[in-house]
C-alpha cells in the first residue's frame, strides 16, 4: 500500500511540476540524465554484482526474458495489421515487455507469500526484469532511436552507454567472485537510493491525460499485451507446456501481469521514442495492473 500512495504522490509531484513556468518543458529530460548517467548505473553494479544466480530458480529469472521476447514477436506481428510508428512500436515493446517487479511486485509478493516470496522476487527482478532493462531493452530503444541509419551503427551507442558499461564490469565482478568492499556497495545504494522518485517524477511530468493528447490504440494495445496476454502466455508455457505447479509458478503468472517498469519508460523518453506513451503506459499500466493482480490471484487459487 506504500508504494502504491508513493506512485500516486510521485507522478502527481511531476504533473505539478511541469506546471511551473520557471521549469524548462524539457525539464524531465536533465533528471532522466542523472538517472541514467547516475542512479542506474549504481543500481546495475550493485545489483548485478551481488545477485547469487540460481539455477533452483530457473522459471522466475526466465519470466521476464521470456515477457520482452514475446512482446517484440507480438507487436512486430501486430504492424502488419495495424500501422504505429516505428517508436510508438518500440515504446510498446518495452513497456509491454518488462515487467515493474521491484518497485510493483516486492510488495505484493511479500504480503501474498512471506520471505520466501521475497527471496524468488529479487531473482526475478535482478537476474531478470533488470537485466533485460540492461541489456536487450538498451538495445532495442538504440536500435529504433537510430532506425533511420544504416549498418550496425548503433551498437556503439550501445557499448557507450554508462548503464550497459556497469553492467559489464558487475558481471565480471560476478563471475570472478570478487568481494565488493562494504564501503564500496554503500556508496552505490546512496546513489542509487533516488531512483524511484526521480524516475515516477519524470514521468509524471510528461503524462498527458487530455483525450487529444492519448493514443488510444496504443495503450489499449499496449496495456492488453502487458495485463492480459502476458501472464496467459506465462501460464500456457509454464502450467499446460511445461506442467509446473506452485509458489514459483504462481508468482512468474503474477509478475508477468505486472505494471510496465518504470526505468525502462525513462530510457524510452531519453531516446525521444514517444515519451507521452511511454509516461502513459506507466501512469495507467501499474494502477490498473494492481486489480488485475489480485483478479489472477484469486483465479489460480480457484484452478
Amino acid at each position: 500500500m506504500t508504494n502504491l500512495f508513493f506512485l500516486v504522490l510521485c507522478l502527481s509531484f511531476g504533473v505539478f511540476l511541469k506546471k511551473i513556468p520557471a521549469l524548462s518543458k524539457d525539464a524531465h529530460l536533465v533528471i532522466n540524465n542523472l538517472l541514467l548517467y547516475i542512479c542506474l548505473p549504481a543500481a546495475t553494479l550493485l545489483y548485478t554484482s551481488t545477485t547469487q544466480f540460481s539455477t533452483q530458480y530457473a522459471l522466475p529469472i526466465l519470466m521476464p526474458w521470456l515477457s520482452f521476447g514475446f512482446s517484440f514477436f507480438f507487436f512486430h506481428l501486430l504492424k502488419r495489421f495495424i500501422k504505429f510508428h516505428p517508436h510508438t512500436e518500440a515504446v510498446l515493446i518495452l513497456t509491454a515487455g518488462i515487467p515493474s517487479v521491484s518497485f510493483v511486485g516486492f510488495p505484493i509478493f511479500e504480503m501474498l507469500y512471506g520471505d520466501e516470496g521475497m527471496h524468488i522476487g529479487v531473482l526475478m527482478s535482478q537476474a531478470g526484469s533488470f537485466l533485460v532493462c540492461s541489456t536487450v531493452g538498451i538495445v532495442t530503444a538504440s536500435y529504433y532511436a537510430h532506425a533511420e541509419t544504416q549498418g550496425w551503427g548503433f551498437l556503439k551507442d550501445v557499448i557507450r552507454f554508462p548503464t550497459f558499461i556497469a553492467f559489464c564490469v558487475a558481471i565480471i565482478i560476478n563471475l570472478s567472485g570478487i568481494s565488493v568492499p562494504n564501503i564500496a556497495i554503500e556508496l552505490l545504494r546512496k546513489f542509487a537510493s533516488p531512483f524511484s522518485f526521480l524516475a515516477l517524477t519524470s514521468i509524471g511530468m510528461q503524462i498527458e491525460l487530455q483525450p487529444k493528447n492519448i493514443n488510444w490504440k496504443a495503450l489499449v494495445w499496449g496495456l492488453g499485451y502487458k495485463l492480459i496476454l502476458a501472464p496467459v502466455l506465462i501460464f500456457v508455457l509454464f502450467v499446460l507446456v511445461l506442467k509446473q505447479r506452485g509458489i514459483v509458478v504462481e508468482m512468474c503468472v503474477l509478475g508477468a501481469a505486472l505494471g510496465p517498469m518504470n526505468t525502462i519508460a525513462v530510457i524510452a523518453s531519453n531516446y525521444r521514442l514517444n515519451p507521452v506513451l511511454a509516461a502513459q503506459m506507466v501512469g495507467v499500466g501499474i494502477p490498473l495492473s494492481l486489480i488485475v493482480v489480485a483478479l489472477l490471484n484469486l483465479i489460480i487459487h480457484l484452478l
